[in-house]
């Protein structure tokens, strides 16, 4: 086969993936660059702004509150995901029965499968402060149940753990499959030394787990800078705007008030957020990731 005919195949092969990335991702990103110069609503024809609407972002008072509790929510995220789904997978790969064994991983990792529209319904109906199971247990134990969605010192707690609970499962199976990279004569030879359970674990298992908890890292701060289903169909940012994510609040602005333009400078600001914070990730990374 001739290097021109190689080459030829393989722009057929990768075609598929490159037209996915021009259409759906190159393609509306550079839509949002230039709506975000334009002052549109959907329906009088667009005028050139300039840089007002970047101006009226530095002005508007709510982004510091949206971007703040997306990323106290983002923040709670990761620890919990990390640091849950680390122990999860720890208790998972221990020696147990098989049936058991799949039983435990399916059960983690299933609710993980159903969509946020559904999640966000059951877990509004079941922490409903007057009808929920929850509320109703807990008033027959003699404790008064939290306003779950009602009080804005609840609320976003509310959401952490409704996410938790959503999307723990991803975390565990790839902390789960980190943990059965770590050599197992490594460990062997760390507790023939005489080291205990926690010196094996912090000394061995976490070094050499490192990349792996450096991608869940990076991947679950992504998704959950971007939440959006939960805080829009469970509180629809309340109460008193303590749920109101920087992805809704870009929602609002192009859909509902037709700021379109605003909406698209909104959309570029979240995007170079989530490259900074990334980078710098990436950065961090030199210090404690181990390269075996």
């Amino acid at each position: 086969m001739t290097g021109h005919r190689q080459r030829w195949l393989g722009w057929v092969f990768v075609s598929p993936a490159l037209l996915w990335f021009l259409i759906f991702v190159a393609g509306p990103f550079l839509v949002a660059i230039g709506y975000s110069f334009l002052h549109w609503d959907l329906i009088t024809p667009a005028r050139f702004a300039g840089v007002d609407n970047y101006a009226q972002l530095v002005a508007d008072p709510m982004i510091g509150k949206v971007f703040g509790t997306t990323f106290a929510f983002a923040f709670a995220s990761v620890v919990t995901h990390v640091v849950g789904g680390l122990l999860l997978a720890l208790l998972a790969n221990r020696q147990m029965n098989r049936i058991v064994s799949g039983f435990f991983r399916t059960a983690i990792f299933f609710p993980f499968l159903i969509s946020w529209a559904a999640v966000s319904l059951l877990w509004r109906y079941v922490l409903d402060p007057e009808f929920g199971f929850v509320s109703y247990y807990l008033k027959q134990v003699g404790i008064t149940p939290p306003l779950w969605f009602v009080d804005p010192a609840w609320a976003l707690p509310g959401i952490i753990g409704i996410d938790f609970w959503h999307t723990i499962g991803y975390t565990f199976v790839i902390m789960l499959a980190g943990l059965q990279t770590v050599p197992p004569q490594l460990t062997e030879a760390a507790r023939v030394d005489g080291a205990t359970r926690w010196q094996v674990f912090w000394n061995v298992t976490v070094p050499m787990m490192s990349p792996t908890l450096f991608f869940a890292t990076v991947i679950t701060f992504i998704g959950a800078f971007q939440i959006f289903d939960p805080m829009k169909i469970i509180t629809n940012g309340g109460p008193d705007n303590s749920t109101k994510s920087i992805v809704m609040y870009l929602y609002e602005q192009g859909f509902q008030a037709f700021q379109v333009g605003y909406a698209s400078a909104i959309a570029l600001v979240v995007f170079v957020v989530i490259m900074v914070v990334t980078a710098l990730q990436f950065w961090l990374s030199r210090r404690w990731v181990y390269e075996s």
